[in-house]
């Protein structure tokens, strides 16, 4: 796969690509972050880019300057529910990353984590509840039974959305009300997992002449156990080793899990799939991302880097698959 991206950069220098960051969600600031680093990144490897926020002008923008390729680097909201993907279909532009309609498949954790488990993967056992239902139902109600179903320690999760907004781990019941709040204030449901303690890693898939190839694991060490928006994105609160410091076994199942989770949930170019290794080596599937983010402190620079490889090269490829297939 080194070879083909070699082969790629010597055509690259007449490209032009819009990278969109940005948007009106959540992880706007993280977006942008993630839009610049990669437009450094492309810019390095020959290209001409230019970097559009995903406002009331990007339609006018993309009819009338047409690029060569779009990046997607927005998260949250449409970059990651397949909004964006399908505008960019309807214009006949192409890009890169996954198509509609799995992102939206994917964006959906607890129908992802669904599919993952018919298939006879991996996952944490689990719960998804809409708001109402704690309405109509008496939440301590609901909540004991989710106790009583699943146990302690819980994982709580908007069952939409990423940068771990909202996402919380429950130890004593006490604290079970507050955090299901905490969860529902991101989203209109809540993903309730059995939390499995172990060592959380994030796989990342990239696609080439041969095919998906998982790249190193990288681990996610957290100071205060919990991976959620903070720890993500202030330095220094997180430990990250890249590769992971597992065994070669278990590093070869993780990478096994993530190819298979991006061809079933039908991922496209490059995708991030997040599980945690139990005490057993065994991986266990949380969830996967379409659009990974690429900020300073993100997991997917580190899985290039440890792969022995440079962003711009790895997107400058990506950016030619997109731009040969047409779409």
């Amino acid at each position: 796969m080194d070879r083909y991206f070699s082969e790629v950069l010597k055509r690259v220098s007449d490209r032009w690509v819009a990278v969109l960051a940005g948007g009106l969600s959540h992880e706007r600031d993280v977006s942008l972050r993630s839009g610049r680093r990669l437009s450094a990144a492309l810019r390095s490897a020959g290209m001409t880019v230019a970097e559009w926020d995903a406002d009331s002008r990007l339609l006018s923008r993309l009819t009338e300057e047409r690029p060569d390729a779009v990046v997607v680097a927005l998260h949250g909201g449409e970059g990651e529910n397949g909004s964006v993907q399908a505008v960019l279909e309807m214009l006949g532009i192409p890009y890169v990353g996954t198509g509609p309609h799995a992102s939206r498949r994917t964006w959906d954790k607890p129908n992802a984590k669904a599919e993952v488990a018919r298939a006879g993967l991996t996952t944490p056992d689990w719960v998804a509840l809409p708001h109402a239902t704690f309405r109509e139902l008496g939440a301590q109600a609901v909540l004991d039974a989710l106790v009583n179903k699943l146990g302690l320690p819980l994982m709580l999760k908007p069952d939409q959305g990423g940068s771990g907004l909202g996402a919380q781990v429950v130890r004593d019941t006490a604290n079970l009300p507050s955090a299901m709040v905490g969860a529902l204030s991101y989203g209109d449901a809540v993903l309730v997992e059995r939390f499995i303690e172990g060592t959380e890693v994030a796989i990342t898939v990239v696609e080439g002449e041969d095919g998906p190839e998982a790249l190193p694991a990288v681990e996610i060490e957290p100071a205060d156990g919990v991976y959620d928006y903070t720890a993500r994105y202030t330095a220094g609160l997180t430990n990250y080793r890249s590769p992971a410091d597992i065994s070669a076994e278990t590093a070869a199942a993780a990478g096994e899990l993530a190819i298979a989770a991006h061809k079933l949930l039908g991922l496209r170019d490059i995708s991030r799939t997040d599980a945690i290794i139990d005490t057993d080596g065994v991986p266990h599937f949380l969830d996967a991302k379409v659009s990974p983010g690429l900020t300073e402190t993100s997991l997917l620079p580190m899985a290039v880097e440890a792969a022995g490889r440079s962003l711009g090269e790895t997107y400058a490829g990506l950016v030619e698959r997109a731009i040969e297939r047409g779409n």
